[in-house]
Parts: structure tokens; sequence; C-alpha cells
């Protein structure tokens, strides 16, 4: 069997969903293509996953920039192997008041949380297509489907997402390729949480946020999916959670 490769995109701490996924792949036997916009986070990951006897590579890139993301895919295309699992992650949770909010902020937004995930989306799709088979998940938000202050310019930019994930599931479906978005609904238990809310783990039951590696794991089984039953879109929230 072919080496297999995945390609994580917009991973930051270890402990968050794109360390957690970087993790998953490499238990599955894969070489892990890590790519983020922090040398030393990347590096820690690729430093984890080689200490459990697995292969990485790092990559920094702005994925809003398309010339960075079109090097990237250049140099996964020169690993060893076939790329087989493909995750665009990148992405976060802003917040900005409407009426003070500048244009470029608002683009800047849109650049990191859509139009990466067009050009990841693009180029992902057209080398597993190729291939005839493979997996492309989305990170998506609650804000995805849902737009609400101060979160107007993030919502916008995630629907923007969905539109491409959805887009690229009808277009590139029939030829074999898994294109799956996920709905992350409520708060993650990671580094960015922490920093947000340092009493968490007092105020916070059991199970009352989500955790990267049960996230991961969903993650994995939408690749594993036979392709007699795909499923385009989920969502996750802990079982707290008001929906």
């Amino acid at each position: 069997m072919a080496n297999l490769i995945a390609l994580i995109i917009g991973v930051g701490a270890e402990n968050g969903i794109g360390g957690a996924l970087c993790k998953r792949a490499q238990e599955a036997g894969y070489h892990v293509a890590i790519v983020g916009r922090t040398a030393a986070k990347i590096e820690a990951v690729a430093d984890t996953i080689k200490a459990a006897g697995g292969g990485a590579s790092t990559y920094l890139a702005d994925v809003g920039d398309e010339a960075q993301m079109l090097a990237v895919f250049a140099a996964v295309d020169a690993l060893e192997g076939d790329l087989s699992f493909v995750v665009y992650n990148a992405g976060g949770g802003y917040r900005h008041d409407t009426a003070s909010m500048p244009a470029a902020v608002f683009e800047d937004i849109w650049r990191v949380g859509c139009l990466g995930g067009f050009i990841a989306g693009r180029e992902a799709a057209t080398r597993l297509a190729a291939l005839g088979q493979g997996t492309i998940v989305f990170t998506g938000a609650t804000a995805s489907i849902k737009s609400r202050p101060p979160f107007l310019a993030f919502a916008s930019a995630k629907a923007g997402l969905r539109a491409v994930a959805s887009g690229l599931a009808r277009e590139f479906g029939p030829q074999g390729l898994h294109v799956g978005h996920v709905v992350i609904d409520g708060g993650v238990d990671g580094a960015i949480r922490r920093q947000r809310i340092l009493e968490h783990e007092e105020t916070a039951g059991k199970n009352e946020i989500l955790s990267p590696t049960a996230i991961a794991e969903s993650y994995w089984q939408l690749h594993l999916q036979h392709p007699s039953a795909w499923s385009f879109e989920i969502d996750l929230r802990p079982f707290s959670e008001v929906f």
C-alpha cells in the first residue's frame, strides 16, 4: 500500500483541534503535513508526532495568500506518498462591533475564514479527484449558519466557507472525493479557551466543553465512511449545549 499523507491546514497550539487532527492521522500511520502561521507551535506538534514514531513535515503559510498556499501544495506534492486526508481548520472566533469595524478588518477575517478555504479546497480537490479518492473536511462553527453580533464578519466568512464546501462536494463527489463540513457548536477545550476563561476547569463540568481529541475522531470517522453512505455535514456539541 502506498504511503498516505494527511494535510492539516490551520494548526496552532498542540492541544487544539489542529494538533489533535495531526495526532489522529499519525495514529493511523499517515505522514502528516502541518501548516500554520507560528513556527514554534507547528514544530511542537511535529516533534510530538516524530517522538511517537510518525513522520511529519511543517510549512509556514498565510492561508489567505494564494502564492504561499500554492507553495505548500507543491511541497506536499514532492513528498513520497499519496495525499488522502485534508482539513481546512484555519480561522478563529473574531469579535468586533459592527459600527466601528473597518472594511480592512472584515476583509482580513474573510481571507482567513473563506478565501483560504477556497484556495485549499480547490488545490486539494483537483489532486484527490485525479486519484479518485480522499477526503476534505472544513471546520465550521455555529456562525456558519447563524450570524450574531459581535461576530458579523466571522459569520460572513464561515457562511462563505460552508458554501465553498457544499459546492466542492457537489462538483467532486461524483469523482470519488468525499467533502465534509463540521459545525463546531460550543466551546473547545484548548489553549485559546484557557487564555480567555482561566477558571473554566472549575466552572465547567465533565464533558461540558468540546474535547479536541473527540472532535478529531469525528473528522476521522467522516474519512472512514463508506462511499455508499457519506455525510456532507455533521454538527458537534457537548451534551449540555443548548441548540
